[in-house]
C-alpha cells in the first residue's frame, strides 16, 4: 500500500527552508509541517507566513524525546533538515546568555534530529528520507569548523539506516534575504567571476561545483530529489543541484 507523501521541515525559517516550505505545499500540493522555535521572537509572524503557504507549524522543543514523539505522531515521508546558523548570529546569542554554534546548531540539532527521525522509524515503521543541506567543500580533512561539523553530521546520517538525500550546493545568496549579508552577495560575486574564468580555461568541473546559487533554484531541488525513488543513498554535489549552465 502505497503512503502519501508528507513532509516536516526543520530550519524552515531560513533563506532556503521557508522557500522549500513553499515549493511542498504550494507547488507539490504535500502535506507540509514547518518547525519553528518555540521560542522564536518572530512566532505568530512565522504562523501567518506557513499558513499563508498552505503549511502547517510546529513548535516542538529541540529535546530528543519530545521530537521523537512529534515524528512518530505525524510519521512524515520526508524530513528536511536545513539546519545552520552563522558566526554573527552566535556572537548575538552570546548577548543573551544563549549558545548557537557551528557545534551546538549545524551539528548539534541535525544529530538530533536524525536520531528522533530513526527512533520514530522504528516505532511506526515509516523510515522517512531525510534531506540533509550539507554545503561544498566537505570533507573528511577539512579544517574549517564549519564544514568538518557538517562532515559529522554526514556520516551520523549516513550510519543511520534512514535512506537520505545529502545536498551541498556552494554559496547560497540571493537579495532576499532578511538579514543583510553585504560581504557575503560580494564574496559570491568575486567567486562565480574568477570560476567563470576557470571554466573558460576548461576547468568546467570546478566551475559548477563551486559557483553559487539562489534559494529558489535550490529548494526546487531539494523537493525533486526527496520525491525521487531512486535517491534512497544519494550524495548530491552541486553542479546537480542546478540548471545545467550554457556551454
Amino acid at each position: 500500500m502505497s503512503v502519501e507523501p508528507s513532509a516536516f521541515v526543520a530550519g524552515a525559517t531560513g533563506y532556503v527552508g521557508r522557500e522549500v516550505v513553499r515549493v511542498l505545499a504550494q507547488e507539490r500540493s504535500i502535506a507540509t509541517v514547518a518547525h519553528v522555535r518555540p521560542d522564536s521572537s518572530r512566532l505568530a509572524e512565522w504562523r501567518d507566513r506557513v499558513a499563508a503557504a498552505g503549511a502547517s507549524v510546529d513548535t516542538t522543543e529541540w529535546d530528543e524525546v519530545a521530537m521523537t514523539d512529534t515524528l512518530t505522531r505525524l510519521r512524515p515521508t520526508m524530513v528536511f533538515a536545513l539546519l545552520g546558523t552563522t558566526r554573527s548570529r552566535g556572537r548575538d546569542a552570546a548577548t543573551r546568555g544563549a549558545t548557537e554554534t557551528y557545534e551546538t546548531v549545524d551539528y548539534g540539532l541535525t544529530s538530533l534530529l536524525v536520531r528522533a527521525a530513526t527512533a520514530a522509524a522504528r516505532e511506526t515503521g515509516v523510515a522517512p528520507r531525510v534531506v540533509y543541506l550539507s554545503s561544498a567543500g566537505v570533507s573528511a580533512s577539512t579544517r574549517n569548523a564549519y564544514l568538518a561539523v557538517r562532515w559529522r553530521a554526514e556520516q551520523e546520517l549516513r550510519a543511520s539506516g534512514l535512506p537520505f538525500v545529502i545536498a551541498r550546493p556552494g554559496i547560497i545568496t540571493g537579495p532576499d534575504r532578511d538579514e543583510a549579508r553585504p560581504l557575503e552577495r560580494a564574496a559570491a560575486v568575486v567567486a562565480d567571476a574568477l570560476l567563470a574564468v576557470a571554466g573558460a580555461l576548461g576547468a568546467r568541473g570546478l566551475r559548477e561545483r563551486y559557483r553559487s546559487t539562489t534559494n529558489t533554484v535550490l529548494a526546487q531541488a531539494l523537493v525533486r530529489l526527496a520525491l525521487d525513488p531512486n535517491a534512497t543513498a544519494a550524495l548530491v554535489e552541486s553542479e546537480a543541484l542546478r540548471l545545467p549552465t550554457p556551454r
